[in-house]
């Protein structure tokens, strides 16, 4: 979701360089880099640690309440669609493909995201709705399950190391399209590596499972 289909990627920024500012740190994209793509309950102890933070319970608590808040916030300015993703969106659903939209964020951010208009989701599963976040398979198999299709037919959309290793580890194909500064994503069997999602339309996601 996040920097794949809607760009919130300059929004999660504005937190996080508030969030660094208040340790005496700056932001970079070498800690970017690191968290892209996972929960909160991995990327706070990450960033905590970084900036010479204790990561105890109540100090990932508390800051990940914090995130929380603000990024309600940010995402209430303005959110605009990736180049691409409307499009390839409406494609697949002329074409009566299911989608189904797996984001590690907490389901309050993904709801104001689908509160936007974005895509014709037949299934959500949100970051905090699952026991094991990505990369663990988890959110892709519960997603196919509620589908009702074979993951092994499905193709997991991703701009993350994280996200790629869960749809891997869950048996589907993948399109990886990265999107923050730092983060590589080679190619690999049934993973096609693309810069946008204008460059992709439905005959390139039925290739990777045919």
């Amino acid at each position: 979701m996040d920097g794949l289909l809607v760009d919130t990627e300059p929004l999660w920024t504005v937190a996080e360089v508030e969030l660094a500012a208040t340790f005496g740190g700056t932001w970079d994209e070498d800690i970017k880099a690191a968290i892209v793509g996972t929960r909160l309950d991995v990327a706070v102890p990450t960033v905590l640690r970084y900036f010479g933070q204790p990561d105890s319970p109540a100090q990932v608590a508390s800051t990940s309440a914090w995130l929380l808040g603000r990024m309600v916030e940010l995402f209430g300015t303005s959110l605009s669609p990736m180049p691409g993703a409307v499009g390839l969106l409406a494609a697949l659903h002329e074409e009566g493909v299911p989608q189904a939209l797996v984001s590690s964020s907490y389901r309050v951010l993904v709801d104001v995201v689908l509160a936007g208009g974005v895509g014709p989701f037949a299934v959500t599963v949100a970051g905090d709705e699952v026991v094991d976040g990505k990369p663990h398979p988890e959110p892709y198999l519960t997603a196919a399950e509620r589908l009702g299709v074979d993951p092994s037919q499905c193709v997991v959309i991703e701009d993350s190391p994280s996200g790629v290793a869960a749809g891997e580890a869950a048996g589907c194909a993948v399109l990886a399209v990265p999107s923050v500064p730092g983060v590589e994503l080679g190619p690999a069997p049934r993973r096609l590596v693309a810069p946008s999602l204008e460059t992709i339309g439905v005959r390139d996601l039925r290739a990777l499972v045919t």
